[in-house]
């Protein structure tokens, strides 16, 4: 199977980003003038908000996973932690970021893909605690029951077995070249509860 080139897809990843964002700034701009003049209130209003918000929050969590990075790009973690805050309301998995400081933009950029990856092992939800020491990158979940994807996770061992990536699971892809990009490793281990992800 051929390879997308990695830069065409962040590229492609940014302009799908950017040509959304304005387009949901501007519905989110119709609200609040809508909420001055009291012009429309009730249970369907609060509907529209709820799934404005989850789109904003979508948008700026892809904009990082699937975009476009530049060298010595970073990002801080206070941003960080309100994007993965917004990202997850509503959801059934907890994220604790344990970095504090900026965070170059590669780095959360692979971060972001394996959280993706965690979060289709977690259908029933759990615990992510993510964690930085120098270089290195630590993503540890925990749930009660998780989602056995071995054909998945052997992407990300750099033996990829053989099968369809879908739609659903380009994470499981991109996270493998991300890391290459970058000349990191990354570190699976899998039991019946717990998943470790490091790089």
């Amino acid at each position: 199977m051929n390879q997308i080139p990695r830069d065409l897809v962040a590229l492609l990843g940014s302009r799908i980003c950017h040509d959304l964002i304005s387009p949901i700034g501007a519905i989110g701009n119709g609200l609040e003038l809508m909420e001055m003049s009291r012009s429309a209130e009730g249970p369907e209003m609060d509907l529209i908000k709820a799934s404005l918000l989850n789109a904003q929050a979508r948008i700026r969590f892809f904009r990082i996973s699937y975009g476009a990075t530049g060298d010595g790009q970073a990002i801080g973690s206070r941003e960080v932690k309100s994007i993965l805050q917004d990202f997850t309301i509503g959801g059934r998995v907890r994220i604790d970021w344990q970095t504090e400081g900026e965070v170059h933009r590669d780095d959360t950029k692979l971060v972001f893909l394996l959280l993706q990856c965690l979060d289709t092992a977690m259908p029933y939800g759990g615990d992510v605690r993510i964690t930085r020491s120098d270089r290195s990158w630590t993503l540890s979940a925990q749930a009660k029951k998780l989602k056995a994807l071995p054909e998945l996770w052997s992407h990300l061992d750099g033996d990829p077995k053989p099968g369809p990536i879908t739609p659903a699971q380009v994470q499981f892809a991109l996270a493998p070249q991300q890391a290459a990009a970058m000349q990191r490793k990354l570190f699976v281990r899998v039991t019946d509860t717990e998943i470790n992800l490091q790089f």
